[in-house]
C-alpha cells in the first residue's frame, strides 16, 4: 500500500512537516510496511520556505530585515535548485518578516505595521541574480497595501508637501503623490508570482480592512480608516501609476500585499496551493497512491476559496484517489466538502476542550487519531 501524507500546517501547534511526520508514525503503527511518501504543503502562508526546501533542496539564504514594526530580526529565503525550475527562481515567505507571528498580542496594530521587511526579503533575493520570485503572502501582521514593500524597492511614498509618509496602514492615509522613479531596476527584469490562498479584493466589506483587519488587531474604527486609505491609495495608484488593482481578485491577500505587488512590480497573483503543487510535481509522485492523507486546524466552507485543502482535494479527485484529512476541529458545513474530492474528515479532539489545550496536545492528538485510523486502514485491508 502507497500512502501520500500531505498535511497543512496546524497553525500555533504543528508546522506542516511536523505534523506529516507524526501522521506517518501513527499509521505506521498499524501499517508497518507500507509505502510512505512525505509531502508536506502549503498555500502560501508560514512554512512555504521549509516545505520547498524539504521536497526540493536549493539554497537557503539568510539575511538581516525589519520585523512589522520596524525591529531586526532574521528570516530566510529559499532558491530552488538548477534544473528544478526554470527560469532560476527564489521562494519569498513574507510571514518571516511581515508575519502575524513576530508580535505579541498586545503589539497588534495594523495602522502602524509594515511591510517593510518583506520587501528587502525580495530585494535580497534580486541581488542573487533570480528571474523569477514566488512570494508567498500568508500570516501577514499587516494592512499596508505593500506600502513598506514597494519602498524597500525602491518607491517614494510623499504627502502633498513632498514628504514621506510614515510606515503603517495609516500613513496611507496621508499619502499624495507616488514617484516609482526610484524602483529598483532588477525587478523589470523579473516575473513576480503572488502565492495567495485568497481571492478577496482589496476594499469593501470583504476587503483587506474588512475580513483581516481584526484577525491583525484593528477595533472596528480602525477597519473604517484602513478600508478608506486602501480606497484612497487604490485612486492614487490609478492616477499615478495607470493600474488599477480595487476589485483585482487577491488583491486584499495579506493586507493588501497582493495589490501592491501587482502595482508596483507587476506580479501576477496565483492560487498558492496550485502553485506549490505544480512546484512539488505532487500528481506525479502521488498517481499510483492508494490513498492521500492530509491535515489542517479547522476545515470549514472557507476551505473553497482557495485553501490548501480544496486545491489537494480537486488534485485526489481528478487522480481518483482517496483523501483523508486530519483536523482540530470542523464546522458544520464542512460537510459540502465531500463533493470537492475529500473523501472523509476526522477531528482529532479526544473531546472538550479549551484551544490553548488543543494547540499544546496537538501532536499527542494527531498521533492517537491517525493510530486508529491506520488500525481501520489495516482491518479493511
Amino acid at each position: 500500500m502507497k500512502i501520500v501524507i500531505a498535511p497543512d500546517s496546524f497553525k500555533g501547534s504543528l508546522t506542516s512537516l511536523r505534523a506529516a511526520q507524526v501522521i506517518k508514525k501513527g499509521l505506521s503503527r498499524a501499517l508497518p510496511r507500507a509505502n510512505y511518501l512525505l509531502l508536506p504543503i502549503s498555500d502560501g502562508g508560514e512554512g512555504l520556505v521549509e516545505i520547498l526546501s524539504s521536497a526540493l533542496g536549493g539554497r537557503k539564504v539568510w539575511c538581516g530585515v525589519s520585523d512589522p514594526l520596524g525591529r531586526p530580526v532574521r528570516a530566510s529565503f529559499l532558491i530552488l535548485p538548477d534544473g528544478a525550475v526554470t527560469p532560476k527562481t527564489a521562494v519569498v515567505e513574507m510571514a518571516q518578516a511581515s508575519g502575524l507571528s513576530l508580535l505579541k498580542l498586545s503589539e497588534r496594530n495594523p495602522l502602524l505595521t509594515s511591510t517593510y521587511g518583506t520587501g528587502q526579503l525580495i530585494a535580497d533575493a534580486l541581488k542573487n541574480g533570480v528571474r523569477r520570485v514566488i512570494v508567498g503572502v500568508g500570516g501577514s501582521a499587516t494592512v499596508d497595501g505593500g506600502l513598506g514593500m514597494a519602498r524597500a524597492l525602491g518607491i517614494r511614498f510623499l504627502d502633498k508637501s513632498g514628504a514621506e509618509i510614515t510606515e503603517g496602514g495609516g500613513g496611507l492615509g496621508r499619502l499624495g503623490r507616488i514617484d516609482p522613479s526610484g524602483l529598483n531596476p532588477a525587478v523589470r527584469k523579473t516575473e513576480i508570482l503572488v502565492a495567495s490562498d485568497v481571492t478577496n479584493p482589496l476594499i469593501g466589506k470583504d476587503g483587506a480592512a474588512g475580513i483581516f483587519g481584526p484577525q491583525k488587531g484593528a477595533t472596528p474604527e480602525q477597519v473604517k480608516i484602513l478600508d478608506r486609505n486602501l480606497a484612497s491609495f487604490a485612486c492614487i495608484i490609478r492616477r499615478d501609476l495607470g493600474k488599477e488593482v480595487s476589485l483585482l481578485s487577491g488583491a486584499g491577500a495579506a493586507g493588501g500585499l497582493g495589490a501592491g505587488l501587482c502595482a508596483f512590480l507587476g506580479a501576477e497573483i496565483k492560487s498558492g496551493i496550485n502553485l506549490v503543487l505544480d512546484l512539488l510535481n505532487f500528481s506525479g509522485k502521488a498517481k499510483d497512491a492508494d490513498l492521500i492523507v492530509t491535515g489542517e486546524g479547522r476545515i470549514d466552507g472557507q476551505v473553497k476559496f482557495g485553501k490548501a485543502l480544496f486545491g489537494l482535494g480537486k488534485t485526489a479527485q481528478k487522480l481518483k484517489i482517496p483523501l483523508i484529512a486530519f483536523c482540530g476541529s470542523y464546522s458544520q458545513d464542512a460537510f459540502k466538502l465531500h463533493d470537492s474530492g475529500i473523501t472523509a474528515f476526522f477531528s482529532i479532539l479526544p473531546g472538550p476542550c479549551r484551544l490553548p489545550e488543543a494547540m499544546e496536545n496537538g501532536e499527542e492528538f494527531l498521533l492517537s487519531t491517525s493510530t486508529e485510523v491506520g488500525f481501520l486502514l489495516r482491518w479493511k485491508k
